[in-house]
Protein backbone atom coordinates (compact mmCIF):
# COMPACT_ATOMS: atom_id res chain seq x y z
CA UNK A 1 0.00 0.00 0.00
CA UNK A 2 0.99 3.40 -0.69
CA UNK A 3 0.55 6.79 0.54
CA UNK A 4 0.67 9.87 -1.65
CA UNK A 5 0.00 13.22 -1.30
CA UNK A 6 -0.87 15.66 -3.62
CA UNK A 7 0.02 19.62 -3.84
CA UNK A 8 -1.77 20.89 -7.11
CA UNK A 9 -1.62 24.33 -7.94
CA UNK A 10 -4.35 25.25 -11.28
CA UNK A 11 -2.91 27.76 -13.52
CA UNK A 12 -6.41 28.76 -15.02
CA UNK A 13 -7.91 29.15 -11.34
CA UNK A 14 -4.90 30.00 -9.65
CA UNK A 15 -5.80 27.27 -6.28
CA UNK A 16 -4.30 24.93 -4.49
CA UNK A 17 -6.03 22.29 -3.06
CA UNK A 18 -4.72 18.89 -0.86
CA UNK A 19 -5.28 15.99 -1.81
CA UNK A 20 -4.45 12.57 -0.13
CA UNK A 21 -4.70 9.56 -1.93
CA UNK A 22 -4.30 5.87 -0.70
CA UNK A 23 -3.21 3.85 -3.19
CA UNK A 24 -3.91 -0.30 -3.37
CA UNK A 25 -2.59 -1.52 -6.52
CA UNK A 26 -0.79 -4.77 -8.21
CA UNK A 27 -0.54 -5.52 -11.58
CA UNK A 28 0.28 -8.75 -13.17
CA UNK A 29 2.17 -9.16 -16.38
CA UNK A 30 1.63 -5.53 -17.50
CA UNK A 31 -1.82 -5.63 -16.49
CA UNK A 32 -3.67 -3.18 -13.88
CA UNK A 33 -5.60 -5.78 -12.20
CA UNK A 34 -7.94 -2.71 -10.56
CA UNK A 35 -9.30 -2.44 -14.53
CA UNK A 36 -9.74 -5.94 -15.76
CA UNK A 37 -10.14 -9.46 -14.39
CA UNK A 38 -10.92 -12.89 -15.86
CA UNK A 39 -14.24 -14.55 -15.89
CA UNK A 40 -15.78 -18.18 -16.82
CA UNK A 41 -17.27 -18.06 -20.44
CA UNK A 42 -18.56 -20.39 -22.95
CA UNK A 43 -18.34 -18.94 -26.18
CA UNK A 44 -20.42 -19.79 -29.70
CA UNK A 45 -19.34 -19.07 -33.15
CA UNK A 46 -20.06 -20.89 -36.43
CA UNK A 47 -21.95 -23.67 -34.53
CA UNK A 48 -19.23 -24.49 -32.27
CA UNK A 49 -19.09 -23.60 -28.59
CA UNK A 50 -16.39 -23.57 -26.36
CA UNK A 51 -15.27 -23.31 -22.90
CA UNK A 52 -13.26 -19.95 -21.85
CA UNK A 53 -11.78 -17.24 -20.24
CA UNK A 54 -13.15 -13.54 -20.87
CA UNK A 55 -11.78 -10.49 -19.60
CA UNK A 56 -13.97 -7.96 -18.13
CA UNK A 57 -14.17 -4.58 -16.96
CA UNK A 58 -13.66 -4.25 -13.09
CA UNK A 59 -15.76 -1.75 -11.67
CA UNK A 60 -16.40 -0.70 -7.91
CA UNK A 61 -19.04 1.40 -6.23
CA UNK A 62 -17.60 4.11 -5.61
CA UNK A 63 -18.90 6.41 -2.81
CA UNK A 64 -18.58 10.37 -3.15
CA UNK A 65 -19.25 12.21 0.93
CA UNK A 66 -19.73 15.63 0.49
CA UNK A 67 -18.70 17.87 3.86
CA UNK A 68 -19.71 14.61 5.37
CA UNK A 69 -23.54 14.74 4.94
CA UNK A 70 -24.11 14.13 1.09
CA UNK A 71 -23.17 10.98 -0.09
CA UNK A 72 -23.22 9.41 -3.55
CA UNK A 73 -22.75 5.79 -4.44
CA UNK A 74 -22.29 5.04 -8.33
CA UNK A 75 -20.03 1.93 -10.32
CA UNK A 76 -17.02 3.40 -11.66
CA UNK A 77 -13.32 2.33 -12.30
CA UNK A 78 -11.34 2.73 -9.18
CA UNK A 79 -8.92 5.00 -11.27
CA UNK A 80 -8.39 8.85 -11.97
CA UNK A 81 -11.02 9.31 -8.67
CA UNK A 82 -9.22 12.98 -8.05
CA UNK A 83 -9.82 13.67 -11.53
CA UNK A 84 -13.33 12.53 -11.58
CA UNK A 85 -14.30 14.46 -7.71
CA UNK A 86 -13.28 17.54 -9.18
CA UNK A 87 -14.92 17.18 -12.85
CA UNK A 88 -18.40 15.90 -10.86
CA UNK A 89 -18.54 19.12 -8.78
CA UNK A 90 -18.16 21.31 -11.84
CA UNK A 91 -20.27 19.45 -13.78
CA UNK A 92 -22.96 19.60 -11.20
CA UNK A 93 -22.57 22.62 -10.47
CA UNK A 94 -21.57 22.12 -6.81
CA UNK A 95 -18.83 24.46 -7.36
CA UNK A 96 -17.83 27.40 -9.59
CA UNK A 97 -13.94 27.73 -9.41
CA UNK A 98 -11.24 25.52 -7.67
CA UNK A 99 -11.23 28.01 -4.72
CA UNK A 100 -14.72 26.35 -3.40
CA UNK A 101 -12.89 23.18 -3.01
CA UNK A 102 -11.54 22.83 0.29
CA UNK A 103 -9.92 19.31 0.41
CA UNK A 104 -10.00 16.04 -1.12
CA UNK A 105 -9.16 12.75 0.43
CA UNK A 106 -9.32 9.70 -1.56
CA UNK A 107 -8.99 6.12 0.61
CA UNK A 108 -9.59 3.13 -2.09
CA UNK A 109 -13.34 3.58 -3.26
CA UNK A 110 -14.00 6.45 -0.57
CA UNK A 111 -13.80 9.91 -1.98
CA UNK A 112 -14.18 12.38 0.83
CA UNK A 113 -14.42 16.02 -0.20
CA UNK A 114 -15.26 19.64 1.84
CA UNK A 115 -16.28 22.61 -0.46
CA UNK A 116 -17.70 26.00 0.17
CA UNK A 117 -21.36 24.83 0.72
CA UNK A 118 -23.18 28.13 -0.88
CA UNK A 119 -24.18 26.33 -4.24
CA UNK A 120 -25.03 22.91 -1.99
CA UNK A 121 -27.17 24.69 -0.13
CA UNK A 122 -29.48 26.10 -3.32
CA UNK A 123 -28.78 23.21 -5.76
CA UNK A 124 -31.98 21.43 -5.79
CA UNK A 125 -31.22 17.35 -6.69
CA UNK A 126 -33.62 15.00 -8.81
CA UNK A 127 -33.30 11.73 -9.63
CA UNK A 128 -32.43 10.28 -12.48
CA UNK A 129 -31.10 6.79 -14.09
CA UNK A 130 -27.45 7.18 -14.90
CA UNK A 131 -24.32 6.37 -12.94
CA UNK A 132 -24.33 9.50 -11.05
CA UNK A 133 -25.53 7.89 -7.67
CA UNK A 134 -29.38 8.35 -9.13
CA UNK A 135 -28.95 12.46 -8.51
CA UNK A 136 -28.48 14.69 -10.59
CA UNK A 137 -28.30 18.85 -9.85
CA UNK A 138 -31.09 20.11 -11.16
CA UNK A 139 -31.26 22.43 -14.33
CA UNK A 140 -32.25 25.69 -13.60
CA UNK A 141 -30.61 27.77 -16.20
CA UNK A 142 -28.19 27.64 -19.07
CA UNK A 143 -25.51 30.33 -19.86
CA UNK A 144 -24.17 30.04 -23.22
CA UNK A 145 -20.63 29.59 -23.58
CA UNK A 146 -18.82 31.99 -25.61
CA UNK A 147 -15.99 31.14 -27.07
CA UNK A 148 -13.76 32.12 -30.56
CA UNK A 149 -11.85 28.15 -30.43
CA UNK A 150 -11.97 26.47 -33.69
CA UNK A 151 -10.72 23.14 -34.68
CA UNK A 152 -10.34 21.25 -38.07
CA UNK A 153 -12.40 19.03 -38.95
CA UNK A 154 -9.46 16.40 -39.98
CA UNK A 155 -8.20 16.80 -36.66
CA UNK A 156 -11.13 15.44 -35.13
CA UNK A 157 -11.30 12.19 -37.96
CA UNK A 158 -8.06 11.64 -36.88
CA UNK A 159 -8.61 11.88 -33.00
CA UNK A 160 -11.57 9.70 -32.80
CA UNK A 161 -8.94 7.43 -34.50
CA UNK A 162 -6.89 7.87 -31.58
CA UNK A 163 -9.35 8.06 -29.40
CA UNK A 164 -10.15 4.36 -30.01
CA UNK A 165 -6.45 3.42 -29.98
CA UNK A 166 -5.89 4.84 -26.47
CA UNK A 167 -8.94 2.92 -25.08
CA UNK A 168 -6.61 0.35 -23.62
CA UNK A 169 -9.68 -1.12 -21.50
CA UNK A 170 -11.98 -1.39 -24.07
CA UNK A 171 -10.05 -2.71 -26.51
CA UNK A 172 -9.40 -6.21 -24.02
CA UNK A 173 -13.49 -5.91 -22.58
CA UNK A 174 -15.20 -3.98 -24.85
CA UNK A 175 -16.96 -2.85 -21.47
CA UNK A 176 -16.01 0.68 -21.11
CA UNK A 177 -16.96 4.41 -22.85
CA UNK A 178 -14.37 6.56 -23.70
CA UNK A 179 -13.43 9.95 -23.17
CA UNK A 180 -10.78 12.58 -24.41
CA UNK A 181 -9.64 15.88 -23.78
CA UNK A 182 -7.74 17.92 -26.11
CA UNK A 183 -5.92 21.59 -25.26
CA UNK A 184 -3.27 23.45 -27.12
CA UNK A 185 -2.40 19.74 -28.89
CA UNK A 186 -2.35 17.91 -25.50
CA UNK A 187 -4.73 14.69 -25.86
CA UNK A 188 -6.00 13.16 -22.26
CA UNK A 189 -8.15 9.96 -22.46
CA UNK A 190 -9.78 8.76 -19.68
CA UNK A 191 -12.16 5.01 -19.73
CA UNK A 192 -15.08 3.93 -17.62
CA UNK A 193 -18.01 2.17 -17.61
CA UNK A 194 -20.14 5.15 -17.16
CA UNK A 195 -19.84 7.66 -19.64
CA UNK A 196 -20.92 10.22 -17.35
CA UNK A 197 -18.11 9.78 -15.25
CA UNK A 198 -15.04 9.09 -17.88
CA UNK A 199 -16.57 12.91 -19.28
CA UNK A 200 -16.13 13.92 -15.51
CA UNK A 201 -12.59 12.25 -15.57
CA UNK A 202 -11.09 14.18 -18.22
CA UNK A 203 -12.97 17.62 -17.42
CA UNK A 204 -11.52 17.20 -13.99
CA UNK A 205 -8.31 16.39 -15.85
CA UNK A 206 -8.38 19.98 -17.33
CA UNK A 207 -9.11 21.78 -14.60
CA UNK A 208 -6.41 20.19 -12.18
CA UNK A 209 -3.84 20.74 -15.06
CA UNK A 210 -4.58 24.52 -16.00
CA UNK A 211 -6.37 23.88 -19.37
CA UNK A 212 -8.21 26.50 -20.98
CA UNK A 213 -11.49 24.67 -21.02
CA UNK A 214 -12.76 28.02 -23.34
CA UNK A 215 -9.95 27.10 -25.93
CA UNK A 216 -10.57 22.86 -25.57
CA UNK A 217 -13.41 20.48 -26.64
CA UNK A 218 -14.00 17.22 -25.48
CA UNK A 219 -14.42 13.57 -27.79
CA UNK A 220 -16.03 10.47 -26.49
CA UNK A 221 -18.06 7.32 -27.45
CA UNK A 222 -21.69 7.62 -26.55
CA UNK A 223 -24.93 9.36 -27.48
CA UNK A 224 -25.65 13.33 -26.61
CA UNK A 225 -28.34 13.88 -24.95
CA UNK A 226 -29.30 17.09 -22.76
CA UNK A 227 -27.24 15.93 -19.13
CA UNK A 228 -24.32 15.47 -21.22
CA UNK A 229 -24.61 18.79 -23.21
CA UNK A 230 -24.92 20.48 -19.80
CA UNK A 231 -21.83 19.19 -18.25
CA UNK A 232 -19.97 21.31 -21.45
CA UNK A 233 -21.73 24.53 -20.58
CA UNK A 234 -20.99 23.88 -17.23
CA UNK A 235 -16.89 23.47 -17.57
CA UNK A 236 -17.51 26.11 -20.42
CA UNK A 237 -16.08 23.54 -23.39
CA UNK A 238 -17.70 24.53 -26.57
CA UNK A 239 -17.26 21.94 -28.88
CA UNK A 240 -18.51 18.24 -27.77
CA UNK A 241 -17.82 15.53 -30.70
CA UNK A 242 -18.90 11.95 -30.84
CA UNK A 243 -18.85 9.18 -33.08
CA UNK A 244 -22.95 8.57 -31.83
CA UNK A 245 -25.38 10.51 -32.36
CA UNK A 246 -27.45 13.94 -30.37
CA UNK A 247 -30.39 13.48 -28.95
CA UNK A 248 -32.85 15.91 -29.04
CA UNK A 249 -32.72 17.18 -25.58
CA UNK A 250 -29.36 17.83 -26.16
CA UNK A 251 -29.89 19.55 -29.90
CA UNK A 252 -32.26 22.08 -27.84
CA UNK A 253 -29.79 22.52 -24.98
CA UNK A 254 -27.01 23.03 -26.92
CA UNK A 255 -28.78 26.18 -29.07
CA UNK A 256 -29.19 27.30 -25.70
CA UNK A 257 -25.59 26.66 -24.28
CA UNK A 258 -23.91 27.45 -27.52
CA UNK A 259 -22.15 23.60 -27.75
CA UNK A 260 -21.14 22.89 -31.18
CA UNK A 261 -22.22 19.36 -31.59
CA UNK A 262 -20.12 17.19 -33.98
CA UNK A 263 -21.90 14.03 -34.52
CA UNK A 264 -21.44 10.42 -36.31
CA UNK A 265 -17.80 10.70 -36.51
CA UNK A 266 -16.73 7.91 -38.24
CA UNK A 267 -14.18 7.55 -40.61
CA UNK A 268 -14.35 10.14 -42.80
CA UNK A 269 -18.11 11.65 -42.30
CA UNK A 270 -19.52 13.63 -39.37
CA UNK A 271 -22.68 15.88 -38.70
CA UNK A 272 -21.85 19.29 -37.16
CA UNK A 273 -25.11 20.51 -35.18
CA UNK A 274 -25.13 24.82 -34.05
CA UNK A 275 -22.40 27.74 -34.39
CA UNK A 276 -21.02 25.52 -37.12
CA UNK A 277 -18.24 27.81 -37.93
CA UNK A 278 -16.05 26.48 -35.15
CA UNK A 279 -14.94 23.82 -37.22
CA UNK A 280 -13.39 24.59 -40.35
CA UNK A 281 -12.63 22.76 -43.48
CA UNK A 282 -9.84 23.44 -45.96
Amino acid sequence: MNIHNFHYTNIYKKREINITIVIKKYEIQGVDVMKIEEIDAITYKNNQHNEAREKVVKDETITLTINGTISRSLSAIEDSLKEFAVGYLFNENLVKSLEDIKKIEIDGVQINVEIDDTLLKTNETVLCSDSAGGWRSKIKEVHPVESDFQVNVKELIDRIEELKDNAEIWQATGGTHVAGIVYNGEFVVKEDVSRHVAVDKVIGYGILNGFDLNQSYVIYSGRMPADMVIKMTRAGVPVLASNAAPANSGYKKKKKGNITLVGFLRGQRCNIYNNQNRVIFD
